[in-house]
């Protein structure tokens, strides 16, 4: 699925530090989230701290007396490659799961290097503190949740596009028949777990289109494209972690639907197994990047500074396919 800009924006002012540190999400994706303290010699990081959209979370209990708040944000897997750019000066160290990180400027084994950006958050009446993730969009709070809904039902295979944050009979629609099939009832939409439903729908093979499932132990990252008969598009990243399933989201009626996916380590270097890369794809040679990309034109790629891969038609005459990827 092709996403769409988003960026970062934080609300900031000049005020004191003296309370509780939360990030709120206005964004249409549930987010994972970790911050840096950065005081006098000592750097720490923390994480991941999941926001959903339109929801906020406590980051820093307490008085912050930090010389500098640092963030780092990313979408979940299931959305493909993060729309979220990380653009800041400060390279600290993360780690895959939950984490504390007491000297964070130097990684050890088991974590790895990410940007963070610099924050100054805003005070609220309440004597808080807060930073706001937000798209270009500009959604409030509302908005930011219909349209995380939105977003999830369209990559669980419901019709709820365009994403945009508007409840109208169209997302109602979709929202009805994706409760209907999970067998939750209207009342479930406000349950504070509503978002991890949804994620947990889109991991589960669907009976339409395409899902991938990750049988191995390594990261795994997936193109799709899709023939409408005019002309051919490729899109990726979409990162599927092991023991996950995602389905990605095919709009229209395609002609044809081919797939391209390879495992790849922490630092996301293909996986060899006896010197071949394992991955999974065919003889359609298709172009592509090493960044997220939406590619229409497939003539030409290397001259135009991409990569020609070879995808695997997709047999979709039973409705539905679930490509599983597993270590031969």
């Amino acid at each position: 699925m092709a996403l769409p800009a988003a960026s970062v924006s934080v609300l900031f002012s000049s005020a004191p530090a003296h309370a509780d540190l939360k990030i709120c999400n206005r964004m249409s994706y549930v987010v994972q989230a970790a911050i840096g303290i950065d005081d006098k010699a000592a750097t720490a990081t923390r994480g991941w701290f999941r926001i959903d959209p339109a929801t906020c979370r406590v980051v820093v209990q307490g008085a912050l007396t930090a010389d500098r708040v640092l963030l780092n944000a990313h979408a979940l897997s299931v959305y493909g490659s993060s729309p979220i750019p990380q653009s800041g000066t400060d390279t600290l160290c993360v780690a895959e799961e939950n984490f504390v990180i007491a000297a964070a400027r130097q990684c050890r084994s088991g974590q790895a290097p990410a940007q963070f950006t610099q924050i100054t958050p805003t005070q609220t009446d309440d004597g808080n503190l807060v930073a706001y993730l937000a798209e270009d969009s500009e959604y409030d709070d509302e908005q930011a949740r219909f349209a995380g809904i939105q977003r999830l039902l369209v990559i669980a295979g419901y019709d709820a596009a365009p994403i945009d944050g508007v409840d109208g009979p169209k997302t109602q629609a979709a929202l009805s028949a994706f409760l209907k099939s999970r067998g939750l009832s209207n009342d479930a939409m406000q349950s504070p777990n509503f978002f991890a439903t949804m994620v947990d729908a889109v991991q589960k093979p669907s009976s339409s289109g395409i899902t991938w499932c990750n049988d191995t132990p390594h990261k795994v990252m997936a193109a799709v494209a899709t023939d409408d008969g005019k002309s051919v598009t490729s899109r990726g990243w979409y990162r599927i972690d092991p023991g996950k399933c995602l389905h990605p989201d095919v709009a229209g009626q395609p002609k044809q639907i081919f797939s391209f996916a390879e495992a790849v380590d922490g630092d996301n270097r293909t996986i060899k197994i006896k010197d071949k890369p394992l991955n999974w794809g065919g003889a359609t040679q298709l172009c592509t990047r090493e960044s997220k990309f939406e590619i229409n034109d497939q003539g030409d790629c290397a001259t135009r500074g991409l990569a020609a891969i070879g995808f695997a038609p997709v047999d979709m005459t039973s409705g539905g396919k679930t490509l599983r990827f597993a270590v031969p």
